[in-house]
């Protein structure tokens, strides 16, 4: 009996203590599933099973599978997903300052986005770990410009038409009621039916996203000035990812991470492409009139004030981005493209 004792204990100590089970992480995204967000993290996803010894197991959901974002963050709530990519619409009822870089009219060019969110993304990845999300970097998506199958380039063309408002985008919604058009919510997965229907009549998107989801195959005009800055953030459950041990912690930081900033450059130059894209199959850029931005703009701004007001955004946010906003004209006015005369 003694003997058989020493022999377990000796093979106990040769085998070791039993691994633990893999911990899979499950994610949704609306992008495609031939997309090359999803690619690339499926690549990601490879490379962290890889890293962690399959201790750690990506699970994708692309193309809208798991419904749109109010679905999402349900699913997410009970357990079902563990994380998702989002556009700041898409999580506004769990860190609604995400939505600050993308008040509408607030940037005139990619130059002085790129100068705040230097100073700025931290800030905001912080804010939401302070509501239990893990974010791995703010991938932008270029700028949104008015898409729409009559020319838009004064402020007589926009009153009374029918336009697109992501699901949650309060910003966006007020911004369009202050333009005296008519807002239709929307999830993004019902836009090109919208489009075809004409339940909508005006979308904002960036060209890679008109491309993406066939929505150019049902306008005829883009009018060439950047009306909102577009962007993604890549989270995950805190409660999740705080299970994965330290040494894992930090590889999904370092891929997730890489990732999102490989995306957050890609998609400049996907942009450009897929503008030229847009005028080969046949979308005439129109240009606003002299004067028109800075009539809508005046408009817009009153609505995203009173957002800080009514406590919807961050006021130290908000008095910073204005800040560094204002720095950026000041010192690099040269950089700055005078949007209100499409110069």
């Amino acid at each position: 009996m003694f003997r058989r004792l020493i022999c377990l204990a000796i093979i106990l100590l040769v085998s070791g203590p039993a691994s633990a089970a893999p911990i899979q992480i499950k994610i949704a995204t609306l992008a495609p599933e031939n997309s090359s967000w999803m690619q690339g993290m499926r690549a990601g996803a490879k490379e962290i099973s890889e890293r962690t010894e399959g201790r750690v197991q990506l699970k994708l959901y692309g193309g809208g599978v798991m419904g749109n974002d109010k679905k999402i963050l349900r699913k997410m709530r009970i357990g079902q997903l563990h994380g998702a990519s989002f556009t700041p619409s898409g999580i506004t009822e769990r860190y609604p300052d995400l939505n600050l870089y993308g008040l509408p009219l607030m940037f005139n060019s990619l130059e002085e986005v790129l100068f705040v969110r230097e100073k700025l993304d931290q800030k905001l990845i912080e804010g939401l770990d302070e509501v239990g999300l893990v974010g791995f970097g703010i991938t932008g998506a270029g700028f949104a410009t008015i898409m729409s199958g009559e020319p838009v380039t004064r402020y007589d063309d926009l009153k009374g038409r029918k336009v697109w408002v992501p699901e949650g985008d309060a910003s966006t919604y007020n911004a369009m009621k202050a333009l005296d058009l008519s807002p239709v919510v929307l999830p993004m997965t019902d836009v090109l039916t919208g489009l075809q229907t004409g339940l909508i009549e005006i979308i904002g998107t960036p060209p890679v996203g008109a491309i993406a989801l066939q929505w150019y195959t049902k306008v005829k005009y883009m009018t060439d000035f950047p009306i909102t800055y577009t962007y993604a953030v890549l989270v995950i459950e805190k409660k999740i990812f705080e299970r994965l041990e330290p040494a894992d912690q930090e590889t999904v930081r370092d891929v997730l991470t890489s990732l999102a900033g490989r995306f957050d450059i890609e998609n400049r130059g996907e942009n450009i492409k897929a503008r030229e894209a847009l005028v080969a199959n046949g979308i005439e850029i129109v240009e606003p009139v002299p004067g028109a931005v800075d009539s809508w703009r005046g408009r817009v701004d009153e609505i995203n004030r009173a957002q800080v007001e009514d406590g919807a955004l961050s006021a130290d946010l908000f008095a910073e981005l204005e800040s560094l906003v204002e720095n950026f004209r000041t010192n690099q006015p040269a950089a700055v493209a005078d949007v209100s005369t499409g110069d």
